[in-house]
């Protein structure tokens, strides 16, 4: 073997011990530098249908009309915290499916398929950063896994809506997304408020991790205007992407050092949005601080909703229900098999419970629509 072919050359190829770099002032906390997949390439490997297409176009554009006041259905993004499973995923999808049919005069019902977890301090990052759930961060594994999952999700006819948290995600799996999320801990982020700009589907900014609602409304001002940025194209090549802005961003009230849904709470946050020349309107989020993070008190959050829905609150457009096939949640645990159907994040109600609370809330959608016509 000639010295152009020494495998010690090839510093960014083979295995995660052989990527080492050697240099003593750059990347010197880099254990290793392993191949990513481009999103080109698993476009190609896992292809969209036309049908999917045209569902992600139609779905897209029901929540926009829902946003803009020229549809008076709820959109209500309801499914597991996180997916660690595709067949738990897939039969939590398969009995939402008929639920959403049966209901969709009502409610505009997006399956809640979160792939990537911020994380506090440490802990389990996602189906797509470790989706073997043992540290291994097969990460494009993970990415195929999740193109996989969502594509399958439309062949049911249901959509998806999930939370964009790593920066080039979304070139691998946003086509397939028909609501996106912005989380608490990264509404602020200028980064992300940029990629929401640039970002086909609606797109909902959760209020800070400490309650306040100020930061979502920046955010929402930020993503509707025009950006320029860096980023990776789709053939995993470095360029300025250059934004229009999205008009169809909102607010997530998710609670914080209290809970936020009461109807003085949105009050408040629709007063500040006003402020602001925005729309008055907001999305909430039935668990996280809302609930206490109790997550049967969804239920009682999502009834306190439905009574302001039904008094005729034009200005809550949308829900969020962590929901999964069973209730709580577990620790992943070495050497322990997990529980099927339970949440391995945050505990979610089952969808024996959710059922009724999704009836509730399309029963209020009928009441607010009948008060209106009165």
């Amino acid at each position: 073997m000639s010295t152009i072919d020494t495998p010690l050359h090839d510093r960014e190829t083979g295995s995660r011990r052989s990527t080492r770099d050697t240099t003593r002032t750059d990347d010197t906390r880099i254990d290793a530098v392993r191949p990513l997949i481009t999103p080109a390439l698993l476009h190609e490997r896992l292809p969209v249908s036309e049908p999917a297409q045209a569902l992600v176009e139609q779905v897209r554009g029901e929540i926009a009309d829902v946003l803009h006041g020229r549809d008076d259905r709820l959109v209500v993004v309801v499914g597991p915290c996180s997916i660690h499973d595709h067949a738990q995923a897939m039969e939590y999808a398969a009995r939402l499916k008929p639920l959403a049919d049966e209901l969709r005069g009502e409610l505009v019902t997006v399956m809640r398929v979160y792939f990537e977890k911020p994380r506090t301090t440490v802990g389990w990052k996602g189906y797509i950063n470790d989706p073997h759930l043992d540290g291994s961060f097969a990460i494009n594994e993970g990415l195929e896994r999740a193109r996989a999952l969502l594509i399958d999700i439309l062949g049911l006819g249901l959509t998806a809506g999930s939370e964009f948290l790593d920066l080039l995600s979304p070139q691998y799996i946003a086509e397939l997304i028909s609501w996106g999320a912005i989380g608490a801990r990264t509404t602020e982020s200028q980064s992300h408020r940029q990629l929401a700009s640039g970002l086909s589907c609606p797109v909902g900014f959760k209020n800070g991790t400490d309650g306040g609602v100020r930061v979502a409304t920046d955010a929402i001002l930020a993503a509707s205007a025009p950006h320029a940025f860096m980023g990776m194209t789709k053939m995993g090549v470095a360029a300025v992407f250059e934004t229009t802005g999205n008009a169809d961003c909102h607010v997530i009230l998710r609670g914080g050092k209290a809970p936020n849904y009461s109807a003085a709470d949105v009050d408040a946050a629709c007063a500040m949005l006003r402020g602001a020349g925005l729309r008055e309107q907001v999305m909430v989020d039935l668990s996280h601080a809302n609930s206490s993070k109790q997550h049967r008190r969804q239920i009682e959050v999502a009834e306190d909703i439905a009574g302001q829905i039904a008094g005729g609150e034009q200005r809550i457009t949308g829900v969020m229900i962590e929901s999964h096939l069973e209730e709580g949640r577990q620790d992943l645990r070495p050497g322990e098999p997990l529980r099927h159907g339970v949440s391995i994040t945050d505990a979610c109600i089952s969808f024996a419970q959710t059922e009724p609370v999704l009836r509730r809330l399309a029963e209020a959608v009928r009441a607010r629509r009948e008060r209106s016509a009165a």
